[in-house]
């Protein structure tokens, strides 16, 4: 972060100054009292198990400078406001707001925003491959993992000094406004929709209000900004209409109408996609006219073609020539943990950990892929537990995704906990399955089973929703040989 005197936190975030007002803040922003270092911003943020009041001494002794707080601590130096987590949104709000105002012409950092039901992490992870040789390593801000909400997006936005030059934004929402508030903090230069799925339908209540929300990024972009739009989904390519005047529009899909579009996809059998890049006249910031280049994804999983796409796009309107930019995609390679991570065990085991998150549409890219993967000559095997945050068609949608898994001809269904158990239940329901079904309640119910059970050839797919914690299970999986194996 940009350094900063008490006195300027206390004026950004409303606070009231309880402490020398020239101490500088020249660390980091921190919410962890563990990460302190010399001259950091400890933010105190109230949660359901701990309060970060509690560690604010902790880490003024460990070298932080000032305590941004909701209530004063004794001895401590704190600028108090009331509501810490909202401070916090409006202090990376000053800070990226004042590192553009007095950059020099051209050298103002460069915001990219990504939204969208599915894809989101993926699309950022490639965004940072693709622009880091253009900005160098030093002046790219990629968040690792998915800090896009209230708390992870200040947290990204708060690392931007005068050497940035992009800042990459992975921005989530589970209710309506809350795209609109992560833009108002971080207004973006370009702002991608990637898709409007059922992700967290069960806040939104409808797809429709999915959508809308999903459309705010159109509305965050800054003045003469771009948007980017998916045209194969047709709530995202609606979007359009919404955009301002002056923005640019550009548009990614497999539809011949995309400005950016993938033809001739094939699949291998490992699930990594190939497929030639064109790029419709103009679309390009060169201002070319039509390009084509090949591309050879290292990404297991043909959903991620859309993904590339949505990269690609980005990149050519902020100037990387598209044979870079075929390039880098084919290099790239996925950057955060539990999404489609492919690990090969010596004992003949393949395993695909995808537990960071699932909704229907994810669960389903995932399952096609394992089927893909298997082929005909392996045997696969899908661990699948809930998908959270469905509301009332939790049931259904789980449902649905158990009878694909038999339409699929997975061999091997193992559904892990309660909540997750209408996939085995839809599974049942479909066909003529029975053992090749299996539910457990937990996860050492579902240790047990797999490691006595996997053999060498056997391809596996964890997937579940992160509160049910199957991540567990993939790192498990993926660093140890079956208990057989073991034993022997």
């Amino acid at each position: 972060m940009i350094e900063l005197t008490a006195a300027q936190v206390a004026a950004a975030t409303g606070g009231r100054l309880h402490a020398d007002p020239d101490v500088t803040v020249t660390g980091a922003v921190i919410i962890d009292s563990r990460e302190t270092g010399p001259g950091a911003l400890f933010v105190a943020l109230p949660g359901e198990r701990v309060d970060g009041h509690d560690f604010a001494a902790r880490a003024v002794a460990a070298g932080a400078a000032l305590v941004l707080a909701g209530r004063e601590l004794d001895g401590l130096p704190t600028v108090v406001v009331d509501d810490p987590q909202e401070a916090l949104g409006e202090l990376a709000r000053y800070v990226l707001a004042t590192v553009r105002e007095t950059a020099a012409d051209g050298e103002a950092p460069r915001v990219i925003g990504v939204t969208g039901s599915v894809g989101k992490t993926t699309t950022k992870d490639l965004l940072g491959q693709l622009l880091a040789p253009e900005a160098g390593e030093d002046a790219i801000i990629v968040p690792a993992g998915s800090f896009n909400n209230e708390i992870g997006l200040p947290l990204t936005v708060l690392r931007v000094t005068g050497q940035t030059r992009y800042l990459v934004a992975e921005m989530g929402a589970d209710r309506i406004g809350n795209i609109a508030y992560l833009t108002r903090i971080a207004p973006p230069d370009v702002g991608v929709v990637l898709a409007v799925g059922v992700a967290h339908v069960g806040h939104f209540g409808s797809v429709e209000a999915i959508a809308k929300t999903k459309a705010e990024m159109v509305f965050g972009v800054v003045d003469g900004g771009t948007v980017v739009l998916n045209a194969d989904d047709l709530r995202v390519a609606a979007m359009a209409g919404q955009a301002a005047p002056g923005t640019t529009l550009q548009t990614f899909g497999t539809i011949p109408s995309a400005d950016v579009r993938a033809e001739d996809i094939n699949v291998d059998a490992t699930g990594r996609a190939s497929f030639t890049l064109r790029v419709a006249a103009g679309a390009a910031s060169s201002g070319e006219g039509e390009q084509r280049a090949d591309v050879a994804l290292q990404l297991v999983g043909p959903h991620h073609v859309s993904n590339a796409l949505a990269a690609a796009t980005v990149a050519l309107r902020l100037g990387v020539s598209l044979p870079d930019v075929a390039q880098r995609l084919s290099a790239a390679t996925a950057r955060s943990p539990h999404r489609m991570a492919v690990t090969e065990r010596p004992d003949g085991v393949t395993v695909i950990d995808d537990a960071y998150n699932a909704n229907p549409d994810s669960m389903k890219a995932a399952l096609r892929t394992l089927a893909v993967m298997a082929g005909r000559t392996r045997r696969s095997v899908a661990v699948l537990g809930e998908m959270r945050e469905l509301g009332e068609g939790a049931r259904a949608a789980h449902d649905e995704i158990g009878r694909l898994v038999v339409r699929l001809n997975i061999k091997q269904l193992v559904v892990v906990g309660d909540g997750a158990y209408h996939i085995h239940e839809g599974a049942m329901q479909e066909g003529s399955w029975g053992s090749e079904s299996i539910f457990v309640p937990d996860l050492d119910a579902a240790r047990a089973m797999l490691d006595e059970s996997l053999e060498p050839g056997d391809v596996v797919l964890v997937k579940s929703s992160l509160g049910s914690g199957l991540w567990e299970l993939g790192d498990h999986l993926s660093m140890a040989l079956t208990a057989k194996d073991n034993n022997k």
